[in-house]
C-alpha cells in the first residue's frame, strides 16, 4: 500500500510545483519586461512540461527508460482518446471553429520522425539534437506567426496578457519567489517519489516498466489537462481543447525525449515498435475528420474514443 500511496503524492507534489514553476516564472519575465508573446511560446510550454521532463530525466538516471518513454507514448495516447473524449461526453467540443492544421501536420510528422528514431534500437544525444532541432523549428514558425498576427492587432499584447495562465501584473516579488523555490524543489522531489515507487510497483505485480509508464504514469500526468478540458466543456468553452492536445502532444514528442537523451541514452523496447507507437500513431489518425473536414466531437465521437482508450489499457494490463 505505502508505494501506491507514495506514487500518489509523488505526482501531486509534480502537479503543485509544476503549477507554481509556471506561475513564478510567467510573473517575473513579465516583470522584468518579457513580452507576453514570448512567455507564452517558451516559459509556459516548457513549464507545463515540466513534470513529464523530470519524470523522464529520472527515470533515465533510475535505469527505468520504460517509465520515460511510456509516459510520453501513454500521454499522447490519453490525451487524444481520453482528454477529448470525456469532455465530449459533457458537452459537443466545437472543434470545427479551429484551425489546427498546420499543426496538426507538424503533430504528425513529429510522430512519424519519433517512431523512426525509435526503430534505430535507442535515442541516443544524436537523436536528441534531431527532436530538439525539429522543435526550435516548430516554435521558430509559432513565433513568427504569431508575431505577424500581433502586427495585425494593436491589442494582441493585451489579449496575449489576459489569455497567459498565471499572468498576475501586480504579483509581489516575494510571491513570485516563493513560487520559483516551490516549483524547483518540488519537481525533482515529486519525480523521485513517482519513478522510485512506481518501479517498486511494477516489480510487486509483475508488470513490466513500461506498462506503468504508459498506464498510471501517462494518466496521472494528463490529468491536468484532463481537468482543464472537463471544466471548459461544462462551461461551454472548449472550442480550443484540439489545438491544445496538438501543442502537448507535439512538444512531448520532441522536447522531453529530446533533453532526456543528454541524461543518457534511452533503449526503446521492442514492445514498443510492435504495439504501443502505432496505437498512438492510429490515435493522432483519428483527429482527421476534425481537423480536415471541420466536425465537431459531439457525444457519440466522446464515447469511441474514452472507450477506445478503456480497451488501450485492458490491453496492456491483461
Amino acid at each position: 500500500m505505502m508505494p501506491w500511496l507514495l506514487t500518489g503524492l509523488g505526482l501531486v507534489v509534480l502537479l503543485l510545483a509544476g503549477d507554481a514553476l509556471v506561475r513564478g516564472a510567467v510573473n517575473l519575465s513579465l516583470r522584468l519586461g518579457v513580452p507576453a508573446l514570448i512567455v507564452s511560446l517558451t516559459i509556459v510550454a516548457f513549464g507545463t512540461s515540466a513534470p513529464e521532463l523530470l519524470i523522464a530525466i529520472k527515470a533515465v538516471q533510475e535505469n527505468a527508460p520504460g517509465i520515460a518513454l511510456g509516459n510520453v507514448v501513454g500521454s499522447n495516447t490519453a490525451n487524444i482518446l481520453l482528454v477529448l473524449g470525456v469532455p465530449a461526453l459533457l458537452s459537443r467540443l466545437h472543434t470545427s471553429e479551429c484551425d489546427t492544421r498546420k499543426t496538426y501536420v507538424f503533430m504528425l510528422v513529429a510522430s512519424v520522425l519519433f517512431i523512426a528514431l525509435a526503430f534505430l534500437g535507442s535515442f541516443t544525444w544524436v537523436s536528441g539534437v534531431i527532436l530538439l532541432a525539429a522543435l526550435g523549428y516548430v516554435l521558430w514558425d509559432a513565433f513568427s506567426e504569431a508575431k505577424a498576427h500581433r502586427r495585425a492587432e494593436a491589442e494582441a499584447e493585451d489579449e496575449d496578457l489576459d489569455e497567459l495562465e498565471g499572468a498576475d501584473p501586480d504579483m509581489p516579488w516575494w510571491r513570485i519567489g516563493v513560487y520559483l523555490v516551490l516549483g524547483l524543489v518540488g519537481l525533482p522531489m515529486g519525480a523521485h517519489l513517482l519513478v522510485e515507487n512506481s518501479s517498486i510497483i511494477a516489480r510487486t505485480y509483475g508488470v513490466s516498466e513500461t506498462v506503468i509508464g504508459l498506464t498510471l504514469v501517462a494518466l496521472g500526468t494528463s490529468l491536468p489537462e484532463l481537468a482543464t478540458t472537463v471544466m471548459a466543456a461544462l462551461r461551454r468553452q472548449a472550442d480550443v481543447a484540439l489545438g491544445n492536445v496538438i501543442g502537448s502532444n507535439m512538444f512531448n514528442l520532441l522536447a522531453i525525449v529530446g533533453i532526456a537523451t543528454f541524461v543518457g541514452e534511452i533503449p526503446v523496447d521492442p514492445e514498443f515498435l510492435r504495439f504501443d507507437l502505432w496505437v498512438m500513431l492510429a490515435a493522432s489518425l483519428l483527429l482527421i475528420p476534425f481537423v480536415f473536414f471541420k466536425r465537431d466531437i459531439g457525444r457519440v465521437w466522446g464515447v469511441v474514443l474514452t472507450a477506445l482508450y478503456v480497451i488501450y489499457v485492458v490491453v496492456l494490463l491483461f
